[in-house]
């Protein structure tokens, strides 16, 4: 009795756990979808990632006309897009881990059909667990729906001079086209432009008034629809300027913006000026300095004050003596002496004039007449 119920036990652990691994490896996704042509789709496919179990392979197959064919498969060797028809508009994200749903860009008519996700994990005991999902795609050609005005971050009443737009914007299977309108519908409505913004800059007095747009697409058969008519105020520029607001000065102002410096940048810069200021007089004053302490006047001043000339004569017999006074000068004057060295200096060159006078003398004699 006690081993049946162990065996009991046991198989019911063993059967929970195999439950327990589906749950987590279960692939969640949408059964059925319609994609909008020429634009995009997603299929879910999406399960929770376990440690225990290691994902081995991703594929994606595609059945129309009960034929199949592999468009997108991962493996080790990376990814694989096998349908050329796909290349350059399907991928499959690799994050989040468990998010392998298929993403196709541009869907076209031949793009419905049985789409199914294949999983393939391998376990801690080396084997292999395999689920998949299939999402039946119908790839319709979408109405364009009635479109939608959206004014600028300005509104429906806009100050004269300032930069206005109105959007217009519609759903529906690409291309959609649209056109632009002034006046009421049915009426003597003029058109403006081809274009899903309407922009107005600057804005003048003369574009007040109701506006409307127009939305139009092929969904088997040309679509077009009429938007709702908004009524567009402007206001006259002294009111503008008189009613204080802030943004709307700024935009008459031509949003003009503050082109100086901030203040905690103007304090350095002008405190490293004064400094550079102050080096460069310093500089200056120092160097005129040096040359000052190295200038000199020279004076010097060497005087042979007299000499004797003769003068002979056949007719007086006799010789004539003159003297003749010269002196050379040289701009060269010492540096300072004491006063006793000058005096001393004096002295010896008195003693040394009155020597050479006595020689003078001694070598030449007046004769008689």
């Amino acid at each position: 009795m006690l081993g049946g119920m162990e065996k009991l036990v046991g198989v019911a652990v063993l059967v929970n756990s195999f439950i327990f691994c589906y749950a987590i490896l279960d692939l969640n996704g949408t059964h059925e979808m319609d994609g909008t042509w020429k634009s995009s789709a997603t299929l879910q496919c999406i399960y929770m990632p376990s440690e225990n179990f290691q994902q081995q392979t991703v594929v994606w197959t595609m059945e129309r006309d009960n034929i199949p064919v592999t468009v997108f498969r991962r493996d080790d060797s990376g990814d694989h897009i096998l349908l050329s028809r796909y290349r350059d508009r399907v991928r499959v994200p690799k994050f989040p881990p468990g998010d392998v749903s298929l993403q196709i860009e541009k869907l076209e008519i031949p793009d419905s059909g049985h789409y199914t996700c294949k999983v393939t994990w391998r376990t801690q005991n080396d084997s292999l667990i395999t689920k998949e999902m299939t999402t039946t795609m119908r790839v319709v050609k979408v109405a364009v729906s009635k479109p939608i005005i959206t004014p600028g971050h300005l509104g429906l009443t806009v100050p004269e001079g300032a930069r206005a737009s109105l959007t217009c914007s519609a759903r529906g299977s690409p291309p959609i086209s649209y056109q632009w309108f002034k006046g009421e519908p049915g009426g003597s409505a003029v058109h403006l432009s081809n274009q899903a913004k309407l922009v107005f800059d600057p804005m003048q007095n003369s574009d007040a008034g109701q506006y409307y747009c127009q939305a139009e697409n092929r969904a088997r058969s040309l679509v077009t629809e009429q938007s709702d008519v908004v009524q567009l105020t402007v206001r006259d520029l002294s009111t503008t300027v008189d009613s204080g607001n802030d943004v709307e000065r700024k935009i008459l102002t031509g949003g003009a913006r503050r082109t100086g410096l901030p203040l905690y940048l103007i304090i350095p810069i002008a405190v490293l000026c004064a400094i550079v200021l102050v080096s460069v007089i310093a500089v200056i004053l120092c160097r005129r300095k040096n040359k000052n302490d190295h200038l000199y006047d020279v004076t010097y001043r060497n005087c042979i004050k007299s000499q004797r000339r003769e003068t002979c004569s056949r007719e007086s017999g006799g010789c004539l003596y003159e003297e003749v006074h010269f002196s050379v000068e040289n701009n060269y004057v010492p540096d300072p002496v004491e006063k006793t060295d000058l005096e001393k200096l004096s002295r010896r060159k008195s003693a040394e004039y009155e020597t050479l006078v006595k020689s003078m003398e001694s070598e030449y004699e007046v004769g008689g007449v």
